[in-house]
Parts: C-alpha cells; sequence; structure tokens
C-alpha cells in the first residue's frame, strides 16, 4: 500500500515581507459611511451623481444604450449631412439656371412691352391723322377707327408697360 506524507516548501514557512497587519483594528462596525463623516451632499456636482450611478447599471445595459446612442446620433448627423449637401445643390441650380432664366424673361418682357408701346404709337397716328381707312367699326359722318378696332390691335386692352 502506498502512503502519502506532506512535504511542505521552506519557502512557503517563511513569513510574508510588508506590513503586519493587526486584525482587531476591522470590525464589522467600520465602514465608509459614518456620522463623524465631512461628507457634505451639498458639495457634489450633478456629474459626480451621475457617474456614480454607473455602477448601479449592468455591464451589458450600458452597453445597449451606449450602442443605441451611437446609431441614433450616426442616423442624425447623416441626415443632417444630406440636408446640407441638398440645400448647396438646390441653391448651386438656381444660381446657374434661376438667375440667367429670369434675366432672360425679364428681358423678353421688355421686348414685348416696347413692341405693344410701338402698336399703340402707330394705331394714335393712325388715328390722330385719319390714315387709316375705313373701319368696320366706322360710323356714320365719322372717319378713323372705332374703340373696338383699337381693341382687337392692342389684344383687348391697353397693358401698362414695365
Amino acid at each position: 500500500m502506498v502512503q502519502l506524507v506532506e512535504v511542505e516548501d521552506e519557502h512557503f514557512q517563511q513569513p510574508l515581507g510588508g506590513l503586519e497587519e493587526d486584525e482587531e483594528d476591522f470590525t464589522d462596525t467600520d465602514s465608509e459611511i459614518s456620522t463623524d463623516s465631512h461628507y457634505d451632499p451639498r458639495e457634489e456636482s450633478l456629474a459626480e451623481r451621475i457617474y456614480a450611478l454607473k455602477d448601479m447599471v449592468a455591464p451589458s445595459t450600458r452597453t445597449w444604450v451606449h450602442d443605441k446612442y451611437e446609431a441614433t446620433t450616426s442616423a442624425i448627423m447623416g441626415a443632417v449631412s444630406f440636408a446640407g449637401r441638398a440645400a448647396w445643390t438646390l441653391s448651386v441650380t438656381a444660381l446657374l439656371i434661376g438667375v440667367p432664366f429670369s434675366l432672360a424673361y425679364g428681358e423678353d418682357q421688355q421686348y414685348a412691352a416696347m413692341e405693344q408701346e410701338q402698336r399703340m404709337r402707330e394705331l394714335g397716328g393712325e388715328i390722330l391723322g385719319g390714315e387709316g381707312g375705313l373701319g368696320q367699326g366706322e360710323k356714320e359722318g365719322g372717319g378713323g377707327l372705332s374703340s373696338g378696332d383699337i381693341a382687337g390691335v392692342i389684344g383687348g386692352g391697353a397693358k401698362p408697360a414695365l
């Protein structure tokens, strides 16, 4: 039969270096919170209080909340970035296409007004000079054009020139 014998190493028999603590110094009534403490909760900032709550929430929950925060932040930043690029694109398009178009449209309106004014002058000269022939609306004893003829020439009514 085999017999087991415990052999202790000399290394473990020597006392450990360092401070030797007296076990009587530690009792069950010692704690960090006591009535003699100089702790004043009014001196603690909100950030310190929130940071202290970190230990109350499980690490898996904190990770989940942080991941949701990161995803939301990323989505919002993407939307803001897209909106900025879209606004830039629209403003450049308005400048490159809209401004020349509006200038050309305004010039066309000026030409139309000048043509209208020229027709009015010609018509006025015909009425005053009596150069017009017999018009459809000519009445007995009168010469020139009637008001219906004038309205037909100028397109149904006078429009102010811009």
